[in-house]
């Protein structure tokens, strides 16, 4: 499946749903939706993206789901089954997150602590460092769990699996996964 650059521009400013059931045990957030994942309703659904072959990798899911197009019923119960959610910051789609101001990255950052809340997952796995530091107003953040919590739920974060992000691999990147995975109780 592909699309025209002008069929992704048509969802430009589209949300998704999160990618979430009751009892997710570990919550992925990512900064905001690609036009990729708008298309397709699907998280980190851009060809190339590294984060679905990260968590397999790391184990945390049993084999790569379809994400280049909408998730299937097949891949979504893998997913809920492994204890996995997926949101973001900020629903609103974008080309690129560099596009989202700071103050939709802090209103995102308490609308997100509402949802945590309510979702109570285990871990919380914040895939990106400016946008944690710039939504959570915590600037001098690093990499990894963080001192803070997110409604009382420890919180990591980590490398945007972003193919913009041209420092990470697949193996960095499933090993960085895999801390949280491991707190969370969803390795398979």
């Amino acid at each position: 499946m592909g699309f025209t650059r002008a069929e992704l521009e048509s969802f430009r400013d589209a949300t998704i749903p999160d990618l979430v059931e009751p009892g997710v045990r570990l919550l992925f957030v990512g900064i905001n939706p690609g036009l990729w994942t708008a298309a397709t309703g699907t998280p980190f659904a851009r060809p190339g993206n590294r984060f679905w072959p990260a968590l397999v990798e790391a184990r945390v899911l049993p084999r790569l789901p379809r994400y280049a197009e909408e998730l299937g019923e097949d891949d979504r119960r893998m997913i809920f089954d492994a204890g996995v959610g997926v949101s973001n910051l900020v629903a609103r789609a974008t080309a690129r997150a560099d596009e989202l101001s700071r103050d939709e990255l802090r209103t995102g950052a308490a609308a997100l602590v509402d949802r945590v809340a309510a979702w109570r997952p285990r871990v919380v796995a914040v895939v990106g460092l400016t946008a944690y530091r710039q939504g959570f107003r915590r600037p001098r953040a690093v990499a990894g769990r963080q001192e803070e919590s997110i409604a009382d739920v420890p919180t990591w974060v980590l490398p945007n699996p972003s193919g913009l992000n041209a420092h990470d691999t697949v193996a960095t990147l499933a090993r960085a996964y895999a801390e949280p995975a491991r707190a969370a109780g969803v390795p398979v």
